[in-house]
């Protein structure tokens, strides 16, 4: 199968959860013996890695069936609504550098508004392969936290819409997610749900059994409104006052925001996977206490290496958590936050363990190889159509 695989730039040339997600679909695609083109960005400035770093970063050989174009992302503007001028832009940029053999490719599949321009030729009668649409959290549908990302949702409503409506074929994670997208007015025959994957490497064979009595969490993501951190910081400090526990997080937390408490640990930004999966193998529970989300890497990587999971039930999220290996709460503030942290207190070793093991078992199901022969599978059937 010949796939266009568009994307708003791969991990490690891009940081974040859409970009490892394009990097391993589009590792996994070629693996399975797909002939793939990948069509990726680097911000406005950065070299434009070539074939043989990409291919160098997939661990894939020379002979690999992968053809890539790297361009350069638009110059980021200052004005309200600026990033989707220049996703459309971008978009064009995308169909100028393949359309002179748009035809030869058997599906497009195309992260976030990659295929905007593609599609708007397309209504206008220009025969192309199905195209197949993916956005990841689809948090401009979600609750706004502040007046700020109130008006930056506005803006991308209408364009997300448009994309979505246009598709041959939405992607969603499943879940919530799925649900958003039908009451946008896609049709559920229209929606594919896969769920994101995660790499073998990061699945660890057994967990480190509990021992003594110490508690210890991890909190993973930037300094961010919608990722809970106010809630987390604001709970922290009478819980590790009063209980034995260690509350560790990883992520670009500006300093004038850590507390200042010796059993709350901030290990910075980390980028290299050991390091991330040295700290994980420490903790004991992952939290995530976002007010919005896709489905989170830093999940599938937290169960992976054996950690229960309190997270907020938003997003995909309910996919892989559930009161079997950790806590969903349904809606995040200071209280429930606070109420959910203490009942993981309250476990014994015993009990704690249990959701561990829990998680290990259900990330298991959840591996690259096996998430892409399902992309493959449904890819295949909507073109026999």
């Amino acid at each position: 199968m010949k796939v266009l695989l568009m994307t708003d730039g791969i991990t490690p040339f891009v940081v974040g959860g859409m970009q490892k997600h394009s990097f391993n679909l589009c590792r996994e695609l070629v693996v399975a013996g797909n002939d793939v083109t990948l069509l990726h960005c680097v911000p406005f400035g950065t070299e434009l890695p070539n074939r043989a770093k990409v291919m160098e970063a997939m661990q894939l050989p020379e002979d690999a069936t992968l053809r890539t174009i790297c361009i350069s992302f638009p110059k980021p503007g200052v004005f309200p609504g600026h990033y989707i001028k220049e996703s459309y832009i971008y978009s064009k940029l995308c169909y100028n550098a393949v359309k002179s053999v748009l035809t030869d490719y058997d599906f497009i599949y195309a992260k976030g508004f990659c295929a905007w321009h593609l599609m708007h030729l397309k209504t206008k009668g220009e025969k192309l392969p199905p195209i197949g649409v993916k956005f990841h959290g689809y948090e401009m549908f979600q609750t706004p936290i502040n007046w700020r990302i109130r008006m930056e949702q506005w803006l991308l409503k209408s364009p997300v819409i448009w994309n979505n409506k246009n598709a041959d074929v939405v992607f969603s994670y499943g879940g919530k997610i799925t649900d958003l997208i039908a009451s946008i007015g896609v049709e559920r025959q229209r929606i594919i749900e896969i769920p994101t994957g995660i790499d073998l490497r990061w699945i660890v064979d057994r967990i480190r059994t509990c021992s003594g009595s110490t508690r210890k969490f991890l909190f993973v993501g930037r300094y961010e409104r919608r990722k809970g951190i106010e809630e987390l910081h604001a709970v922290l400090p009478e819980l590790v006052q009063h209980h034995d526990m260690e509350f560790h997080l990883i992520g670009p937390i500006p300093p004038t925001k850590k507390l200042k408490h010796e059993r709350i640990i901030y290990h910075g930004q980390m980028n290299d996977a050991k390091e991330i999966q040295s700290i994980m193998d420490q903790c004991h529970v992952l939290v995530t206490p976002s007010h919005s989300e896709g489905m989170p890497n830093v999940i599938m990587e937290g169960m992976a290496r054996g950690m229960a999971v309190v997270a907020t039930d938003v997003g995909a999220v309910s996919a892989v958590v559930d009161d079997q290996n950790g806590i969903l709460i349904p809606a995040i503030n200071q209280e429930s936050l606070r109420t959910s942290l203490l009942e993981v207190l309250s476990w014994s070793n015993t009990e704690l363990d249990t959701r561990r093991n829990t998680s290990l078992t259900k990330i298991r199901g959840f591996q690259w190889d096996q998430i892409a022969k399902r992309t493959e599978t449904e890819i295949s059937s909507r073109i026999a159509h």
